[in-house]
C-alpha cells in the first residue's frame, strides 16, 4: 500500500511541475442554443459574435480583423517611439511619415495646392501630342488608364518581363457600369453624384461639375466594356498575350510606349505581355476619337480620387462617403492615427516591419510553423501518392510541384532600404508621392533580372496569407501568425484547425483551378494528361454547384465559378489541416480538454477563424468581386463536405451540416 501511494504521490508530484495544455477553446464563445449539426458558424462562433458587436467604422468584423486592429495597435506603439523627439535614426524615417500623416491641421490648411501642379498640367494640354505626353509622365503616379509592370513571364517564370494592365475605371468593378439590379443603378446614380462634388471641391461651378461628372462615367463605361470579366480573369491563358514593343505599338499605335520605356529605363527589346489586347485597342479607340476635353475632364478627375485621402477634410469626407459609406456601408471613418498606421505600412513596409517583427514573432514561433508548414507537405504528399483517380505521370508532377514549394515564413530575409525616399512632417503628399514612385521604380527595376525570391507580396503587419503561382511560393506574415489563428500556448489540435488549415488552403491553390496550371518551376503547362484534367474539372463542378446554391440570404448566392478557387483552398486546405494533425500524432488520440475531444477542438478552431459578419452593402460588393465564400459559408460550405466533422460531432444525414453523400465535394 505504501508503494502505491508513493508512485501516486509521485505522479502527482509530476503532474503540478508540468505545464497545463492550454485547451484553446473558450465556451463564453460558442452559442450552445445552436446545434452544431444545425449551424456550426453559429455554434462555434455565436457568443463572441454576440459580444462583439461590428463598430461603427467596420464594413466587416470578425476573428481577422481583431487581429488586424491589434496589430495596428502595436504599430501605433512602435510609430509613437519613432516620431517621439530622440529617436533612434533608423525609425526616424517611419516616425516622420507618420506624423506628417497625423498633422491634418497642416493638411486642411493647403487645401487644393499638393494637387495643382497636375492639374494645371492636364488643363495646358493642347493637342494629342501633349494628351499622349501626359499619359506617359502618369505611368509614375499610377494614373494611366494603362499601367506597365514587372511580373514573371507565365511561360518561362524565371524571367522577369514587362507586362501591361487594364485600368482607368473607378467602380468596384467592370460589371458595375452594366448591371441593371436596382442596387447596382443606384451606385452608378451616386458615384455621378459624388464625381461632380468632387469637381465643386476642385473650383468647378455647379452646372460645370455635373456635365463633368457624366462625362466621367460615359468615358469609364467605354473602357470597362472591353475589360474581361472577374471569371474570365481567372483563366491565366486568358491574360497570356506575349509581345515585343511593336507588338504593343500595333495594338496601340496612338500611344507612345517608347517613352514609357524610357521613362523607366527599359531597353526597347524587352519583351511584354498584354493582359487584355481588347482593352488596349478599346483605349486606342478612345485617345485617336474621344475629344480632347473629356480626357482633360477624366484626368481631373483621377487626379482628385487617387488624391483625396491626402488633401483637405473636405477631400477626405467625400471620399469616405463614397469608397466606404455607399459601397460598404460604413458609418464613420478609422480613427486618424489607424489610417496613418495603414499608410506608413502600404508605402514603407519592411521599415516598419521590422519593427513588429523583432517585438512580435519571436524566433521560436517561426521554427513552429516552418514545423507545421512541412507536417502538411508531408500529409499532401501522402494523399497525392494515393490518389487513384491520378495517372503515374500527372501524380509525378504534382509531388514535384509540391516539393518544389517555397515556404516564406514571417518576414523578408533581407529588408529594403528606403534612403531614395524623402519624407517630410509639413508635406504629408509629397512624402507618401515620393514613397510610391520609389516603390514604383523598385518594381519596374526587376525587368529583365532574375527571380528575387526575397521579394514579398505582402507587408510582415499583415493579416493575410498568399500563394504565387509563377513562383510556387506560399507565404505567411508575421501578422497573420498571432492568436488565435496560431498560438504558442495552445495545444496541437486548435493550431492545426486555424493556422494549419491557413496552411493548407495556400497550399492548396498549388492545386485550384488556376495554379494546377502551373508546374513545379511556376511556368504556364499542362501537366495534366488530358483524362485527369477532365477528372480534376468534374471534382471541382461539384464545388461551383454547391456554392452556386448556397442561399446566402435576401436570396442571394455566390458565383460559384467567382469562388470556386478559394473554396477549394478551403476544402483542401482543411483535409490537409486534419490529416496533418492526425500525422503529428503519431498512432495516439488527442487529448479531451475543455469537454471537447481533440477532433471537435480542431472543428471549433476552424469555424472559429471565420466568425465573420459583413454590412449588407459590403456583402452585397463582395458577392459581386471578391473570389472568397462569405466567411460564414467558408465555415459551412467546407464542413458539409467533411465526414470526419460529420463523425466528431455526430452529425446525420438530413442535417443541414452533411451534404448527401452523392454530393458531397472532395479534391484529395
Amino acid at each position: 500500500m505504501r508503494k502505491l501511494t508513493s508512485i501516486l504521490w509521485l505522479s502527482m508530484a509530476l503532474a503540478a511541475t508540468l505545464p497545463a495544455q492550454k485547451s484553446g477553446i473558450h465556451k463564453k464563445d460558442l452559442d450552445p442554443s445552436c446545434k452544431p449539426c444545425q449551424d456550426f458558424w453559429r455554434y462555434a462562433a455565436g457568443g463572441w459574435m454576440d459580444r462583439n458587436p461590428m463598430p461603427a467604422r467596420q464594413a466587416r468584423w470578425g476573428t481577422l480583423a481583431v487581429i488586424q486592429e491589434r496589430n495596428r495597435e502595436r504599430l501605433k506603439t512602435i510609430l509613437e517611439e519613432a516620431a517621439a523627439a530622440g529617436a533612434p535614426a533608423h525609425v526616424k524615417q517611419i516616425g516622420d511619415l507618420y506624423a506628417a500623416c497625423m498633422d491634418t491641421a497642416a493638411m486642411d490648411a493647403r487645401g487644393t495646392e499638393p494637387i495643382q501642379p497636375l492639374l494645371e498640367k492636364i488643363n495646358g494640354i493642347s493637342d494629342r501630342d501633349g494628351l499622349r505626353a501626359a499619359l506617359v509622365e502618369f505611368q509614375m503616379t499610377g494614373i494611366s488608364p494603362a499601367m506597365l509592370f514587372a511580373l514573371p513571364d507565365l511561360k518561362n517564370s524565371k524571367e522577369m518581363i514587362a507586362n501591361i494592365g487594364a485600368g482607368g475605371i473607378s467602380l468596384p468593378d467592370r460589371d458595375y457600369y452594366f448591371r441593371e439590379d436596382p442596387r447596382s443603378r443606384k451606385i452608378r446614380e451616386e458615384f455621378v453624384s459624388h464625381v461632380e462634388r468632387m469637381f465643386v471641391l476642385l473650383g468647378e461651378p455647379q452646372d460645370r461639375a455635373a456635365a463633368a461628372a457624366k462625362k466621367v462615367m460615359a468615358f469609364e463605361r467605354e473602357l470597362a466594356g472591353a475589360m474581361l470579366t472577374n471569371v474570365q480573369r481567372r483563366d491565366p491563358y486568358a491574360r497570356y498575350h506575349k509581345m515585343n514593343l511593336a507588338g504593343v505599338n500595333a495594338l496601340t499605335p496612338d500611344f507612345d510606349w517608347r517613352a514609357v520605356y524610357r521613362l523607366f529605363q527599359l531597353p526597347e527589346s524587352t519583351p511584354v505581355n498584354v493582359s487584355e489586347p481588347e482593352f488596349l485597342r478599346k483605349l486606342n479607340a478612345q485617345l485617336a476619337s474621344a475629344p480632347l476635353e473629356e480626357w482633360k475632364t477624366w484626368l481631373r478627375w483621377r487626379v482628385a480620387k487617387s488624391a483625396a485621402s491626402r488633401l483637405s477634410k473636405p477631400f477626405r469626407d467625400e471620399d469616405f462617403h463614397f469608397s466606404s459609406t455607399v459601397l460598404t456601408g460604413v458609418k464613420e471613418p478609422l480613427p486618424r492615427w489607424q489610417e496613418c498606421a495603414d499608410t506608413v505600412d502600404r508605402t514603407l513596409g519592411d521599415a516598419l516591419g521590422q519593427e513588429f517583427v523583432k517585438r512580435y514573432f519571436p524566433p521560436q514561433a517561426k521554427k513552429r510553423m516552418q514545423e507545421m508548414v512541412e507536417n502538411l507537405r508531408a500529409a499532401l504528399r501522402e494523399e497525392l501518392e494515393k490518389a487513384d483517380w491520378l495517372a503515374p505521370e500527372t501524380k509525378k508532377n504534382a509531388v514535384a510541384k509540391l516539393n518544389a514549394f517555397y515556404a516564406k515564413i514571417g518576414y523578408p530575409d533581407r529588408w529594403r532600404d528606403y534612403s531614395g525616399v524623402t519624407v517630410r512632417r509639413d508635406r504629408f503628399f509629397e512624402s507618401v508621392r515620393s514613397a510610391v514612385e520609389f516603390n514604383r521604380k523598385y518594381q519596374i527595376s526587376k525587368i529583365g533580372k532574375p527571380i528575387d525570391r526575397n521579394d514579398w507580396g505582402m507587408t510582415p503587419p499583415t493579416v493575410n496569407a498568399y500563394y504565387n503561382p509563377t513562383m510556387n511560393e506560399i507565404a505567411f506574415p508575421a501578422g497573420i501568425l498571432q492568436p488565435p489563428l496560431f498560438d504558442m500556448e495552445a495545444e496541437d489540435a486548435v493550431n492545426y484547425g486555424a493556422i494549419g488549415a491557413v496552411i493548407g488552403h495556400e497550399m492548396g491553390h498549388g492545386f485550384d483551378d488556376q495554379g494546377s496550371k502551373y508546374d513545379a518551376e511556376g511556368n504556364l503547362r499542362e501537366w495534366w494528361t488530358p483524362a485527369d484534367r477532365k477528372k480534376f474539372e468534374e471534382r471541382t463542378a461539384c464545388v461551383i454547384e454547391q456554392y452556386n446554391n448556397l442561399d446566402v440570404g435576401e436570396d442571394l448566392r455566390h458565383n460559384g465559378k467567382l469562388v470556386v478557387g478559394e473554396a477549394l483552398g478551403d476544402l483542401g486546405g482543411l483535409t490537409l489541416a486534419y490529416r496533418a494533425y492526425k500525422r503529428s500524432l503519431k498512432g495516439k488520440e488527442g487529448p479531451v480538454l475543455d469537454g471537447f475531444t481533440a477532433d471537435q477542438r480542431f472543428f471549433l478552431s476552424f469555424a472559429r477563424t471565420w466568425a465573420t459578419v459583413d454590412r449588407p452593402e459590403a456583402m452585397r460588393l463582395r458577392l459581386n468581386t471578391d473570389p472568397h465564400p462569405l466567411p460564414r459559408f467558408r465555415a459551412i460550405g467546407t464542413l458539409q463536405n467533411m465526414p470526419e466533422f460529420h463523425k466528431a460531432f455526430g452529425c446525420k444525414p438530413g442535417d443541414p451540416m452533411v451534404r448527401p453523400p452523392e454530393k458531397q465535394c472532395k479534391l484529395w
